[in-house]
């Protein structure tokens, strides 16, 4: 099922297959610098996220299907930008200032 739906998308199937490779990357480099404390990590999956959106909007023949990943993403970032969240991050970023890290 998942196949015919690929094919049924305007973008040929080795691309998509290539854009989600990218998704896993992003996403997977994002997570694990967000752990880390690098704020641009957030910035960096929040674009993601919003490219990826747009792109499967644009290209999806099933759009209702991206739903639920959209209210997951909106959640996600709901906290990835909370006052603590930003403090976190911000914390993070002055320890490490010196260090080179």
């Amino acid at each position: 099922m998942v196949h015919e739906l690929m094919a049924k998308n305007p973008v040929p199937i080795p691309i998509q297959y290539a854009i989600s490779f990218a998704g896993l990357l992003v996403t997977l480099l994002s997570g694990i610098f967000m752990l880390r404390g690098k704020a641009w990590a957030r910035f960096l999956y929040v674009v993601w996220g919003i490219l990826g959106f747009i792109f499967g909007i644009v290209t999806s023949p099933m759009k209702p299907a991206m739903i639920p990943g959209a209210i997951v993403f909106v959640v996600v970032v709901f906290f990835l930008f909370r006052p603590k969240a930003s403090e976190f991050f911000s914390a993070r970023t002055h320890d490490n200032a010196g260090q080179g890290v």
